[in-house]
């Protein structure tokens, strides 16, 4: 059962990202760097609890995945740090953690919003003496 849970979770945030962009990633040389933005209420209740996400409307989740686009696109684990800055130059640091489901790691970390509210993400990722630096843009709107 908890196999089952675990590929649902990891098939939500594919398809969550497939559906809010038909790709968002950056190609960093040999990695292909996956980045998605969206509400916690995108996530159900148990998968939140699972993952200790904090699921309210003024909360969104970033997930971002490492993947080795010479190695057949095998995950890669890597060290993932950031900040979302609004128009107005607040910052919030990002927290990433890790997660690991069979073949796939991805790090997921939360922050804050208000309504209508536009943030500039800057992402390190860092794997070894390599760090690639991937900058996106979202707006957030509370249900």
């Amino acid at each position: 059962m908890n196999k089952l849970v675990n590929y649902l979770v990891f098939a939500f945030f594919m398809c969550a990202a497939l559906l809010v962009n038909a790709e968002q990633k950056f190609v960093k040389g040999d990695w292909d760097i996956h980045y998605i933005a969206f509400p916690a209420t995108f996530v159900e209740p148990d998968v939140a609890k699972n993952y200790q996400l904090i699921r309210s409307k003024y909360k969104g989740i970033v997930n971002i995945s490492v993947l080795d686009n010479q190695q057949n696109m095998k995950a890669q684990n890597a060290y993932v740090s950031g900040t979302a800055k609004n128009l107005l130059g607040q910052r919030q640091e990002l927290t990433f953690k890790k997660v690991e489901e069979g073949n796939a790691i991805y790090f997921l970390a939360q922050f804050d919003y208000n309504d209508q509210e536009a943030f500039n993400f800057s992402v390190d990722v860092q794997r070894g003496d390599r760090t690639e630096t991937i900058k996106f843009s979202k707006t957030f709107y509370v249900d």
